[in-house]
């Protein structure tokens, strides 16, 4: 199993936890308000909204907030804001690289956020450039096993243009170029295979093993970024063991 694997069995675990915590929702609404000012508020015509409010309806946002967010990000409504996207790049205990995505009304709101994150819990800034070229961006769909065999999901994608499938434990990561997201996505549909979620992420290149001791500090510094307002998606390239995990989790 890949490094980014291992971290998205951890990240996959804590979207649940977050999603109960209701912060979890602010940042789903967000993504489907930008989504919507983009490419329109039909999501039959914008697949980047449409993955937005599969997401958000995943993890129980009630329907009339998502209509809500649609209508404002599309201009049917007011209160929508003028959201920027801002990558921060950083680095975590043991060396860890750290592509840190904002969505913010406020640039320096959210570096101000990030910058308080980091240096409190052993984190620092970096320049511009210094992590980002250890990351590829790639579409990722995240399918529950539920019965679901390696074989039968890797047939379904094959020719939609899937790269690689790994196991992540109670689920699988599709992934694929970010051009073939949907194509992806598409073919699990028309399998009748239910997907979790169909993002486009970071992945990294190459990964920085952690001890126990490390990892603690850096699920830590993790949390401290993801409690942030404008901080919508923390892409590290730790590799966090099973045994670590393990030990952590006990």
């Amino acid at each position: 199993m890949s490094g980014h694997s291992k971290w998205a069995t951890t990240k996959h675990k804590k979207a649940v936890i977050d999603a109960k915590r209701g912060k979890m929702f602010a940042k789903l609404i967000k993504n489907i308000e930008v989504a919507a000012r983009t490419g329109g508020g039909d999501p039959a015509g914008n697949p980047t909204l449409y993955d937005a409010i599969q997401k958000a309806k995943k993890s129980s946002v009630p329907n009339s907030n998502i209509d809500n967010a649609v209508k404002r990000g599309s201009g049917l409504e007011a209160g929508g804001a003028d959201w920027q996207t801002i990558m921060y790049e950083g680095y975590g205990p043991n060396g860890v690289a750290l592509l840190i995505e904002c969505l913010t009304d406020n640039r320096n709101r959210a570096a101000t956020e990030v910058r308080t994150a980091l240096t409190r819990n052993g984190g620092t800034f970096a320049d511009a450039g210094s992590v980002s070229y250890l990351f590829n961006r790639k579409g990722v769909v995240i399918v529950p096993k539920a019965g679901l065999s390696e074989d039968d999901l890797m047939l379904a994608v094959l020719d939609a243009g899937a790269e690689e499938i790994n196991d992540l434990g109670d689920s699988f990561e599709v992934v694929s170029e970010p051009t073939d997201l949907v194509a992806v996505r598409t073919a699990l549909q028309d399998a009748g295979i239910d997907y979790d979620s169909a993002d486009s992420s970071l992945l990294p290149t190459m990964t920085v093993p952690l001890d126990e001791e490390a990892a603690r500090k850096f699920l830590k510094l993790v949390d401290a970024l993801d409690d942030c307002d404008d901080v919508q998606e923390v892409y590290p390239n730790a590799d966090i063991s099973d045994e670590v995990m393990a030990a952590i989790d006990a």
